[in-house]
């Protein structure tokens, strides 16, 4: 994920930008390893979930499978509104200023998505709408292209955009970002006095991709609606479209998903 001036949570325009295509976004994002799904359920002192940035659902209908009762909250009422047709009850609202009503849970789950969250503010909310016991769980996949196609598209953010905050060096080791996010929240979990045992727990993350499909999930991203309003989102598809060309049209991504988890005194 590239590096944002300011932070992402900051952000509050890009953060509600997902919903332009919910259906796409549904369809090329992937899902999360199964490794994964099990842990959180298996340390979760019982099945109430609450999935914080559910989008539309997609981790969301992955708990409910694994056996969760599962509540999604989204900023975006067009993202909520497909999660629900796919039957993921949602309500809409920023987490830190979220009303739950009393309601309190085993779980507290994102993915993708924390680092829209102002970190002291999430942890604050976190500790107040988790079970003693309950289990705060973040993640995130890492898209770590081959070497090779990550340098190259490296090379074309850096001609498109030369002056820009997105930050190339991202394409090339994304999982450097990630680690300041988790460092940050974990921080701010500590601080509240709620949480102990802080973790973060990596599960091994493989995906294939022909260039249509990359580019898609370019196209999900939340930079993609700048970038069009700029004139640069095509530039960018084309130069990363080349560059997948080059190397046969198609790649397999062998990463990992990388977790923070902490568990409610």
């Amino acid at each position: 994920m590239p590096t944002l001036t300011p932070e992402p949570h900051q952000q509050r325009g890009m953060a509600e930008s997902f919903g332009t295509d919910p259906a796409l976004y549904d369809r090329v994002r992937p899902q999360y390893p199964a490794g994964l799904i099990d842990a959180v359920v298996a340390a979760a002192p019982g099945r109430d979930l609450l999935d914080v940035g559910c989008g539309t659902g997609i981790t969301s209908r992955q708990f409910q499978a694994a056996g969760c009762r599962g509540l999604g909250l989204d900023v975006d009422e067009r993202m909520a509104a497909h999660a629900r047709s796919t039957g993921v009850e949602v309500e809409v609202s920023p987490f830190e200023v979220w009303d739950p009503a009393g309601r309190t849970f085993d779980a507290l789950t994102a993915g993708m998505t924390w680092h829209w969250i102002e970190p002291e503010a999430g942890a604050r909310k976190s500790a107040e709408v988790l079970r003693p016991g309950g289990r705060f769980a973040i993640f995130w996949y890492v898209l770590q292209p081959p070497p090779e196609l990550a340098e190259a598209f490296a090379a074309v953010y850096r001609e498109v955009l030369p002056d820009s905050p997105l930050n190339p060096q991202a394409a090339v080791a994304p999982g450097s970002a990630y680690a300041r996010f988790m460092d940050r929240t974990a921080d701010c979990l500590l601080a509240t006095g709620a949480f102990e045992d802080v973790e973060r727990p990596t599960f091994p993350w493989t995906r294939h991709y022909t260039r249509d499909k990359w580019l898609d999930q370019i196209r999900t991203a939340g930079t993609a609606q700048h970038l069009a309003s700029t004139g640069k989102l095509d530039a960018i598809l084309a130069g990363v479209g080349g560059a997948i060309d080059a190397t046969g049209g198609e790649f397999t991504i062998d990463s990992e998903v990388v977790a923070l988890t902490a568990g409610r005194r």
